[in-house]
């Protein structure tokens, strides 16, 4: 899942990239309201957590806008206010949750799994396919009835190319639905998790499962 984080003061910001980072989210970070319009108005994040108190243009009207403009995803206000008013406007101009500084990590992240579980995202339905069953909610992947242990960033791979089973992935379309705006897309680094996720997928099986179109991409 992607995830952007509006957040000015910037040590807690790189502590919550670190963070969601390291439970396997794409993550980028905006530091003041209208930074987060425009990041949001190019990327379909799956949660924006956003700060109530940013410069330019605060979090209220940061989340009134995306919401105006049909952003679907979850919003999570972030907030040193714990008075009622604030949080109340801020539910009515379209957060999902709100969560007031200083909170624990831990929360955080069981909140982004809730809102994701509410709107409907890709971590709720287990996919079977071809022999293959994924469930997102443990990153639990069996092949034939055959456990296989694969790192976040792999299981989100494979996750994706099972959701779109049968159409061609270009590079292009991983590195912005998996990895964030940080990627190099000249990096090697999505052949290098395909070869792994290769090389565990076909270990003690005979069929592989996951083809390169010259040209067009990978396909489950």
């Amino acid at each position: 899942m992607r995830v952007l984080v509006v957040e000015d003061e910037q040590s807690l910001a790189s502590a919550l990239d670190r963070g969601l980072t390291k439970l396997g989210y794409a993550v980028d970070v905006a530091y003041d309201g209208e930074e987060a319009l425009d990041k949001a108005g190019g990327t379909p994040y799956d949660v924006v957590c956003l700060d109530l108190n940013l410069p330019r243009v605060d979090g209220i009207e940061v989340c009134r806008r995306l919401r105006a403009d049909r952003f679907s995803g979850g919003i999570i206000m972030l907030t040193a206010r714990s008075g009622i008013k604030e949080r109340v406007e801020g539910l009515d101009e379209g957060a999902d949750d709100y969560l007031v500084k200083p909170f624990a990590f831990s929360e955080l992240a069981a909140r982004i799994r809730a809102v994701t579980r509410r709107e409907g995202s890709p971590l709720d339905p287990v996919l079977s396919t071809r022999g293959l069953e994924l469930d997102p909610n443990t990153n639990l992947v069996r092949r034939e009835g055959v456990s296989i242990h694969l790192t976040p960033k792999e299981f989100e791979l494979l996750y994706y190319l099972a959701k779109h089973e049968g159409r061609a992935i270009p590079q292009e379309e991983l590195i912005e639905r998996i990895w964030d705006e940080r990627m190099n897309p000249f990096t090697q680094t999505v052949k290098v998790h395909m070869n792994n996720l290769r090389r565990k997928l076909n270990d003690g099986f005979e069929e592989s499962m996951i083809t390169t179109i010259r040209g067009k991409g990978y396909v489950l």
